[in-house]
């Protein structure tokens, strides 16, 4: 699988809104098609693509905020597949 490239300072697609919903009790992207409903960690990452943090400084935050190592392979999992569906500028 080739590496899909990613902005320097990854943004939330202005097309999609990140939001909690109670009637799924679970974080979405709504957008004017539809849904996607999110687990909590790619709710957590997604919530940090705001245009002001690098991967390395995504993966640093989360990281120190679950005190947890090593989780940079799957950070850029996540923003590679929400890359290639458009999520993110």
């Amino acid at each position: 699988m080739t590496d899909t490239p990613l902005p320097d300072l990854p943004r939330l697609s202005r097309r999609f809104r990140l939001q909690y919903e109670d009637a799924q009790q679970a974080w979405v992207l709504l957008y004017p098609e539809g849904m996607v409903q999110l687990n909590h960690s790619a709710a957590e990452i997604l919530k940090r693509c705001d245009g002001a943090h690098s991967l390395d400084g995504i993966v640093a935050d989360l990281e120190t905020a679950f005190s947890v190592l090593g989780i940079g392979g799957q950070v850029r999992a996540l923003l590679e597949e929400g890359s290639r569906r458009g999520w993110l500028d």
